[in-house]
């Protein structure tokens, strides 16, 4: 067989060729640190390091997401923390409100003390989160999501929450009708009250239940009569006389109607009347602060008007900061949630590293091992090509 020179020539160049390139792809992967630089390199490992890129993309979102959650819900269980605090004071407030001997300036000045707890409250309800919205947003407002009328504070938001993830329970608000305007009122069975119209110095107490299997869910009302020790009181149902009549009225003594005790303290007048509704999620911190500031500030206002609203406004200030701590609770359960996928995603994200690593990422020293091999061919391939290059008929004649 007959080789010609030409041939031999490109057959040493190509060679040459060859091994510098593999020896360029081997320096490639040694100064990259990655096996893997262009998908034709590995077509399959280039898929896996993909998936596992997209994977690592996908965690980095829903990060993202924990994190704006986790800075909404801390902020909003800071604020539930500081509105309890303010119900607390507000609640000792009224409790020195109640001392018999203070004046009507006296209880003026406490009902003032009370007016600005309630502002704090109303501050709080409508504070932002950062972000341009409000913590108690629910699912959504325009503006600020409580608003002070003059028949009191109203919700001006959509009630809910608003998610941050369809896959886990990612809240960036709090649902603000429930926590601030729907506490039960009452003792959170039924609600006792006074007529506004009451003239003596008895007050009824939040009462109790004796017994849930007797409970009707009707109003009563217990009208008195009388005077002194022949004070008595009659019992409506829904507005129709029940039970004994005319039945003889112990100051402090426990009055039993249908599964409920109640306690009324003091001298009631005739014709003053004492309610028992059954009781409803609609009690708001505001409203029960509007009712005792109301009575504190009214000159007309007598002593068992005034115990009445101090027994009642003690009663619905503990339901609201019941409420506050409930929704707390809730609130810290969500950063403990937060932390447990915040958690998760890291242990994902650290296995899509790992993926993505085993795929397309070199192993220095067989990459080291390769080049010096490559290196070594092209040396070798330069010695062959200088060999060819003076194989030929003009060398042998000299």
């Amino acid at each position: 067989m007959r080789v010609s020179s030409a041939n031999r020539y490109e057959a040493a160049v190509g060679n040459l060729q060859q091994r510098q390139q593999d020896m360029v792809e081997a320096q490639n992967q040694m100064t990259t640190g990655r096996r893997i630089n262009k998908p034709s390199d590995d077509p399959t490992g280039a898929a896996r390091a993909e998936r596992a890129f997209i994977s690592q993309q996908r965690i980095a979102s829903e990060q993202r997401s924990v994190q704006a959650s986790r800075s909404a819900m801390t902020l909003a269980e800071s604020a539930l923390g500081q509105a309890g605090e303010v119900m607390q004071n507000a609640r000792e407030t009224l409790v020195a409100a109640g001392n018999g001997s203070y004046s009507l300036g006296e209880r003026a000045a406490q009902a003032a003390q009370l007016t600005q707890y309630r502002s704090q409250l109303l501050a709080l309800a409508n504070q932002g989160n950062g972000a341009g919205g409000f913590l108690f947003g629910g699912q959504g407002a325009t503006g600020a999501p409580f608003l002070d009328t003059p028949g009191g504070v109203v919700a001006a938001a959509t009630g809910g929450q608003t998610q941050l993830s369809t896959s886990d329970q990612m809240p960036s608000t709090v649902d603000g009708n429930a926590i601030w305007l729907n506490a039960r009122s009452g003792n959170g069975v039924f609600v006792t009250g006074g007529a506004s119209g009451n003239t003596g110095s008895g007050w009824i107490d939040a009462g109790s239940v004796t017994d849930p299997s007797a409970l009707t869910g009707s109003d009563y009302q217990l009208v008195f009569s009388g005077s002194g020790s022949a004070t008595t009181y009659n019992l409506l149902r829904d507005g129709v006389p029940s039970g004994p009549a005319d039945v003889p009225f112990v100051a402090g003594g426990s009055i039993t109607v249908d599964g409920m005790a109640v306690h009324i303290k003091g001298v009631p007048a005739a014709g003053d009347r004492f309610s028992l509704s059954p009781s409803a999620p609609d009690l708001s911190p505001f409203a029960a602060l509007d009712k005792a500031i109301a009575v504190l500030k009214s000159p007309a206002a007598n002593a068992g008007q005034v115990a009445q609203a101090v027994n009642s406004g003690l009663r619905d200030f503990d339901a609201a900061s019941g409420q506050f701590q409930a929704a707390r609770a809730d609130a810290g359960s969500t950063l403990t949630r937060l932390d447990a996928i915040d958690s998760r995603n890291q242990d994902r994200n650290l296995w899509a590293k790992s993926v993505q690593s085993d795929a397309e990422d070199v192993d220095m020293v067989q990459a080291i091992s390769d080049f010096k091999n490559q290196q070594t061919g092209y040396q070798a391939a330069l010695q062959s090509y200088a060999s060819v290059q003076r194989m030929s008929l003009f060398d042998y004649i000299k």
